[in-house]
């Protein structure tokens, strides 16, 4: 029998997905399913769900809970994290800080000044989870979905010698996305994406040997493509590869779409994607789904189940590790170590990666398109620098970080970003210490 253990079970999409994917499997069809969460009444909603895939799989797995993180490690053979370090009142000070300043954020989770300080919340709590991943379950596989993906993952792979690594959805979610909107499915295509979490391109898109980017070029004169996501198809067009992650997400990103209202209004309010882009948008979404999860918990278990395997690479991955040991490639977040040629060597990447029983093997993509690698350079050395921070509790180094930041500094003075930095360190004392 093989245990894994969710850390942070509570946040119900990746739990769900995982634990369906799992059971697909045969060598994890007798599997216990740890959950921990802190939240009890999350706990048992999520506990619901997933022996409700269980009994309607008709796998003999087992599911137990806890509110011990340690009791959850113990004996684990695969980990998954989903946690959050703060609750939703720092999530709103993330975005309401900085708007006093003309930072306009839309999500927040990933990178700009929002990003940073949540970084600087996480990345102590996901290296207590490796230290007692080393007590409790030295030989497991680690698998981290929290954000921002980068930084917490540099950080673990500097600062630990855990067997982990980071995974987003975005890669094989936008390569089906293209493809639907060339009247393909994601199995017609072949692709090479390559960079950082959220910010990687695909370098290669093609059905068959042939490029499809000449195709993908066209539609975008399809006002109704165009539309569904504006920022990207505007990246697209000016820089000749199409990034993962949506167009809200990217907007925030990079100088060019949030640093005036009109901007905002143009590119980042009316696309008809999933996440335009509207201001705190993801923090509102949380909000709702505050209010709602329990009736929307009631519904799921009172609906059809699907049972049937999803794009998440989690499974497969542990699959490859210690199940029936088929080999998976997907794309993971890992130390460059000459993966990207043109990118800093100690920065986190997001790469093609094949995982085997052996482990790990990292792709050799090469040099990016120039056009990319200014951009994803100046983002990488960022999150260099507030890991290093973070390690230091260096205050100066945080604020020179944001310093450099695409969209505060597209916005703010130094002056002005001192004087935000200096609010946020504030209010996230509690989970920050003293900073020098």
């Amino acid at each position: 029998m093989k245990k894994f253990a969710f850390i942070g079970a509570g946040s119900f999409v990746f739990t769900r997905a995982v634990v369906r994917d799992l059971l697909t499997f045969p060598a994890f069809e007798d599997s216990e399913f740890c959950l921990m969460d802190i939240n009890p009444e999350r706990l048992e909603g999520i506990r619901r769900c997933v022996q409700k895939l269980v009994d309607v799989s008709g796998k003999p797995a087992k599911v137990t809970t806890t509110l011990s993180r340690p009791e959850a490690l113990s004996g684990a053979d695969g980990v998954l994290c989903t946690v959050f370090n703060g609750d939703i009142d720092v999530w709103r000070y993330d975005t309401e800080v900085p708007m006093k300043y003309g930072v306009d954020v839309n999500v927040g989770d990933t990178r700009n000044v929002a990003g940073i300080f949540r970084a600087l919340r996480n990345i102590p709590l996901m290296l207590e989870i490796c230290d007692d991943i080393k007590k409790y379950c030295p030989k497991a596989v680690f698998l981290n979905y929290t954000n921002p993906m980068s930084m917490l993952c540099k950080a673990m792979q500097t600062y630990s010698d855990v067997d982990v690594t980071g995974l987003c959805h975005s890669v094989q979610g936008t390569a089906e996305m293209l493809a639907g909107w060339m009247g393909l499915t994601l199995g017609d295509i072949d692709y090479t994406c390559a960079g950082i979490n959220h910010m990687a391109f695909y370098l290669k898109l093609e059905k068959d040997g042939v490029d499809l980017y000449p195709k993908l070029r066209e539609l975008m004169k399809d006002p109704e493509i165009y539309n569904k996501e504006q920022v990207r198809n505007e990246m697209f067009k000016a820089f000749d590869y199409y990034v993962t992650e949506s167009s809200g997400h990217n907007s925030e990103y990079n100088q060019w779409f949030r640093k005036r209202p009109e901007l905002i209004e143009k590119f980042c309010t009316n696309g008809t994607g999933w996440n335009p882009g509207h201001h705190a948008y993801s923090l509102k979404l949380r909000l709702e789904r505050e209010e709602k999860w329990r009736a929307q918990l009631e519904d799921w278990l009172g609906g059809e189940i699907d049972t049937k395997r999803g794009l998440e690479y989690a499974a497969p991955i542990f699959n490859a590790r210690f199940g029936d040991h088929t080999p998976f490639n997907f794309n993971g977040n890992v130390i460059n170590n000459g993966a990207i040629t043109n990118l800093p060597q100690d920065a986190c990447v997001e790469v093609p990666c094949l995982v085997d029983r052996a482990g790990l093997h990292p792709m050799t993509v090469g040099a990016l398109p120039s056009q990319l690698a200014i951009m994803i350079n100046n983002t990488a050395l960022i999150e260099n620098m507030v890991v290093e921070a973070c390690m230091e509790k260096n205050k100066r180094k945080v604020i020179q970080a944001v310093c450099h930041d695409p969209l505060t500094s597209a916005v703010c003075s130094l002056e002005e970003i001192n004087l935000l930095c200096e609010e946020l360190f504030e209010i996230n004392k509690p989970f920050l210490g003293d900073y020098k």
